[in-house]
């Protein structure tokens, strides 16, 4: 890629003419709350155990839900660490397996052992690269003292469920297996610092390990065993450079949310909706539990792993929250100037800067009981690791251009800091010096309320601050804007310094709304967080504004605006059948005007491909639709196959309004184009031989994977629609999902092809019909109430991945049959009343 020179001279002019400044699914009845009274003034937060001996009582209600009380930070998270092992420990220490660079160790270097994909080699040597197990051994004392209480109480829970249950007899995903390791306080810690990295340098961990000057030509990898070229595992790499291109490998991540003021909730108080849209299997699934220190901290909601005894998503006696993943982006791509003749020297204003390496060392079982070790060089900018594709993919290292990545979350450490300040808030203005003091919220959106029925809204996940001409220039100079539009990511000069980062953008220039009626956020960008009060004039790092929204989005909109009765205000129940109505707004915006036109149409047929096709009995399907993916639905492969092919800059005119975003473009188009689609669409279903009018019960489905990955083959069935629908409770199938994030097996089911086309389908549909590992999954509604407050909630894909256990499939069933919600037992009564076990915890810390 060779930036237009008629850039450099835009870029000067910005230089010359700016000001330069910086600034610029349980019984269907919702519990009652115990009556309270006011509350005197909480007590401080005690951080340590003092007397030398973790106490945590632990209690499981119904589904298997720890709720977790102890008198200090530490203990608390002692008795988080202990439950949350009975329930994930295979995960846990897979993942530190993984940070610690030591799959290959384990498992040798392929993923598919013998394919020569090599995707262990990749991670081990990429997580090295990135050294956040360096950094954590070398840091960990740096972190605040209420950080370290829960990693450290955390990583002794854990670590004495596995002492007392024994390694041979843990879960059968990893009992007796070699990499069920004892894990340490700085592993959590890298294990955190890894996980912020999602959105940013955890994209390319390929493109960095196959960084390389070479000399032109080469663009293997170049790995040393004993001083010798290891040649054999670089051609084995081959395969792999076709598949090398820039993009985002964690963008399926999502979510909806809305926090709810006392202008929009029955009751006058705070409400909210949270619904993130994470994978049910691996390492970025949720977790449920309750934590509680008498007088100072009592807090329930969902975690993802490995959060040592923080809640990620949940809701305490004042304020509630949860979060989406953000558009904002996280990093910057740098085109560095290379020095001529020198590929390992590059220019910054005209001054030369190095490109340094580091040699990195993995070990790789070569077989029982033998390991070779591989070394490899990983090169630098000042900004940070240098990545490349081919040169066909736009990024390849030649004589004059290479490239680099500056991360904004690059060893990121404020994670459990900020979340443990969030859990105790007693006030949105206790939480908004949470966001003041920490960058913990690194790739997320934010919305919230209070028991008083205020909303804030925030995107406050980390960005790079670059000044007011680099901002003007990434967000209207039509290259660089291209180049985004085309990639994702933004691309900029790193000749001048003019695009050097000065540092993250601070709380006071975020995004923010505060209101008394709704905030929400589905994915889209901040802009129409609520369409009354659009929001203007932040980074161009945050995402685009004046652009049409998501069905999605739209769809949550209009279940904002509809859903509440006749009197736009909700009650909980009414929140729970917005969550779980499972509309699609694909029916609202153009399913009556093609039925229209498939009516008009009649039994002539419709050429797509070459072939004609009869869409009579389709449109009678269509004709029936209530606009809802439920179990009963007939018609719903044909439904779910044209949403699918549907492109609303193809099939829509362009009537969009920047002020009506929330309902334009909104009308199809007359030229025949919709009903090729839905020609192609019936071919989609019947070729693969599903009938039209099977319903979604019949296709939609749930398999839990049993240890050493087979399916359970009992398939469960599921309700809801997916995201290209305009569903909002959302699910599908994501390969990319466990892409390298566990060596925990998983089944796996291939995709059917396309009728037209002969590519894997889209839609994710199987021999089987439609699979499910991901969407909704640690779900809830809660409203505050005068007597404290009360919630409904489900974890979808249930609370423990051990399939030995009585909570790995409980709460999946739940959804299948019921499709619902459950009480969540947040008072001391109904923790009583629906008690299933309990123990009492202890343990003596080693003198130091």
């Amino acid at each position: 890629m060779q930036l237009n020179p008629v850039l450099v001279a835009l870029l000067t002019a910005l230089t010359l003419s700016a000001c330069g400044s910086d600034d610029n699914d349980d019984a269907q009845v919702v519990t009652t709350p115990e009556p309270v009274q006011p509350s005197p003034q909480p007590k401080p937060l005690v951080l340590f155990d003092d007397d030398g001996v973790l106490e945590a009582d632990i209690r499981w209600t119904t589904y298997g839900v720890p709720h977790i009380k102890a008198d200090n930070i530490e203990s608390l998270a002692f008795g988080s660490g202990y439950a949350y092992a009975k329930d994930n420990a295979c995960i846990m220490m897979d993942q530190i397996v993984k940070v610690r660079g030591h799959r290959s160790l384990y498992f040798g270097p392929d993923k598919v052992p013998g394919s020569g994909d090599s995707e262990h080699l990749i991670s081990d040597f990429g997580y090295k690269a990135l050294g956040v197990n360096d950094y954590a051994q070398a840091h960990y004392m740096e972190l605040d003292e209420q950080s370290r209480a829960h990693y450290q109480g955390f990583v002794a829970g854990f670590n004495k469920y596995v002492a007392d249950t024994g390694v041979a007899n843990l879960a059968p995903e990893c009992a007796g297996q070699p990499w069920a390791v004892t894990i340490t306080k700085e592993d959590m810690l890298a294990y955190a610092m890894a996980t912020v990295q999602l959105a940013s340098s955890a994209n390319f961990l390929d493109l960095a390990f196959f960084a390389n000057p070479g000399d032109g030509d080469e663009y293997l990898p170049v790995m040393t065993q004993a001083g010798v070229q290891a040649q054999a595992f670089a051609k084995e790499l081959n395969s792999k450079t076709s598949t090398l291109q820039l993009q985002k490998k964690y963008e399926h991540l999502g979510s909806n949310g809305w926090g709810l003021g006392k202008d929009k909730m029955e009751n006058g108080k705070g409400g909210l909706l949270a619904n993130p849209h994470f994978p049910h299997q691996g390492n970025l699934r949720f977790w449920q539990s309750h934590l509680t220190i008498p007088e100072s901290l009592n807090v329930m909601g969902g975690s993802l792993q490995g959060m040592p005894g923080v809640i990620n998503i949940g809701f305490n006696e004042n304020v509630a929250w949860t979060h989406t993943f953000s558009t904002a982006r996280h990093f910057i791509i740098y085109q560095l100037a290379l020095s001529e003749g020198d590929r390992l020297t590059y220019t910054l204003d005209g001054e030369p800067m190095p490109i340094t390496s580091k040699s990195i060392s993995v070990d790789v079982a070569v077989g029982p009981g033998q390991f070779i070790t591989l070394n490899k060089e990983y090169y630098y900018s000042h900004q940070g690791l240098m990545i490349e594709t081919p040169a066909a993919f736009g990024l390849g290292w030649s004589d004059s251009n290479a490239f680099t990545i500056k991360d904004a979350n690059e060893f990121n450490m404020d994670v459990v800091g900020f979340w443990s300040r969030m859990n105790a808030a007693h006030s949105l203005d206790d939480m908004k010096k949470a966001f003041q003091e920490f960058d913990g919220v690194s790739f997320n959106n934010t919305m919230a309320s209070d028991k008083e029925g205020n909303v804030f809204y925030i995107d406050d996940s980390t960005v790079l601050q670059v000044g007011d001409t680099a901002n003007l220039a990434m967000r209207l100079e039509p290259q660089l804007v291209a180049l985004r539009q085309q990639t994702g990511f933004d691309l900029v000069p790193g000749d001048t310094s003019l695009f050097e980062s000065s540092g993250v953008v601070a709380y006071e220039d975020a995004p923010k709304l505060e209101r008394t009626d709704y905030v929400q956020n589905s994915n889209d960008s901040f802009w129409l967080t609520n369409p009354a009060e659009p929001l203007l004039g932040y980074a161009a790092q945050y995402g685009e504004v004046q652009y049409p929204q998501s069905l999605r989005t739209r769809m949550g909109l209009k279940l904002l605006r509809e859903g509440g009765g006749a009197d736009g205000k909700f009650s909980l129940v009414e929140l729970e059948q917005a969550l779980l109505g499972n509309d699609i707004y694909l029916y609202d915006l153009v399913l009556p005007a093609l039925v229209k036109q498939c009516q008009a149409q009649g039994s002539a047929p419709v050429s797509v491909g070459g072939r004609d096709v009869d869409l009579s009995a389709a449109c009678a399907l269509l004709a029936d639709f209530d606009g809802k993916m439920n179990l009963d639905t007939k018609g719903a492969a044909l439904i779910r196959e044209f949403a699918h092919l549907f492109d609303p800059q193809v099939h829509l005119f362009d009537n969009f309004s920047v002020t009506d975003a929330a309902n334009t473009p909104n009308t199809l188009k007359l030229d025949g184009s919709a009903l090729q689609a839905l020609a192609h669409a019936v071919l989609n279903v019947t070729d693969n031989g599903f009938a039209l009018d099977a319903t979604l019960g019949e296709l939609q489905f749930v398999e839990k994977t049993l240890a050493g990955g087979m399916g359970s083959g009992e398939k469960l069935p599921w309700a809801g629609p997916m995201h290209v629908e305009g569903g909002f409770n959302v699910f599908r199938f994501d390969r990319r999902a466990l892409s390298n994030s566990t060596v925990i097996p998983y089944k796996i089911f291939d995709r059917l092809p396309d009728a037209i086309t002969g590519q894997p389908l889209a839609s994710g549909l199987s021999a089987d019909g439609y699979p499910v590992n991901y969407g909704s999954s640690w779900m809830f509604v809660m409203n505050f109430t005068d007597n404290g407050p009360v919630a409904k909630g489900l974890l979808t894909m249930s609370q423990s991945s051990h399939s030995d256990s009585d909570h790995f499939d409980d709460q999946s069933r739940y959804y299948s049959q019921s499709a619902a919600l459950r009480p969540l037992y947040f008072s001391e009564g109904d923790i009583t009343n629906n008690l299933i076990a309990e123990m009492s915890l202890s343990y003596a810390k080693p003198s130091e």
